[in-house]
């Protein structure tokens, strides 16, 4: 069977996958997706979130943060492990958001979902990230390992690069 010339871009148009729809969080939303609490909740606002995939993150930097008063008292430096736990929390966004727009979203307690963080590699910091920075941070996840999943991270202020790395995380979390 030949196709006619001006139906076979229709039918590659069709077999083109439609764009996946994206959400946004407040910090309202976050709490509720997440277990963590201040001050161990790391990220203000998550964007472009598709489900299971991707997102982005901001976690706006306050001179008021607990670190800050040892980290170092006279030149204030974000820790570089909690950058990595703000890009790990917004890997924790995008894998909840998944269960959330599923079938059955008001099932539960969707931060009961929210597993650990298994390895960090290859992860470099290049830039120091003080008070009144604004952390712009990104998630891209990757293959499923069984349980466990890789996920490329970055961080960034303004459009300089802050850390940038990739994360092993749980899917489930063990009781």
């Amino acid at each position: 069977m030949t196709i006619a010339p001006e139906t076979a871009p229709a039918r590659r148009a069709a077999a083109v996958e439609e764009p996946k729809r994206t959400f946004s969080y407040s910090s309202d939303d976050i709490k509720r997706m997440l277990p963590h609490r201040w001050p161990m909740l790391m990220i203000d606002r998550a964007y472009d979130v598709v489900p299971g995939v991707s997102g982005r993150g901001i976690k706006s930097v306050s001179v008021n943060e607990p670190f800050f008063a040892g980290h170092y008292p006279d030149h204030s430096i974000m820790p570089g492990v909690m950058i990595v736990e703000a890009m790990a929390q917004l890997v924790a966004v995008v894998y909840v958001a998944e269960l959330l727009e599923a079938e059955n979203p008001g099932t539960g307690d969707p931060s009961a979902s929210v597993g650990y963080l298994g390895s960090i590699s290859s992860m470099k910091f290049s830039r120091l990230v003080v008070p009144g920075d604004q952390l712009r941070l990104e998630a891209k996840l990757g293959q499923k390992l069984g349980g466990l999943r890789s996920v490329s991270v970055r961080a960034s202020v303004g459009t300089e690069l802050a850390a940038a790395g990739s994360l092993i995380v749980t899917t489930e979390r063990k009781g």
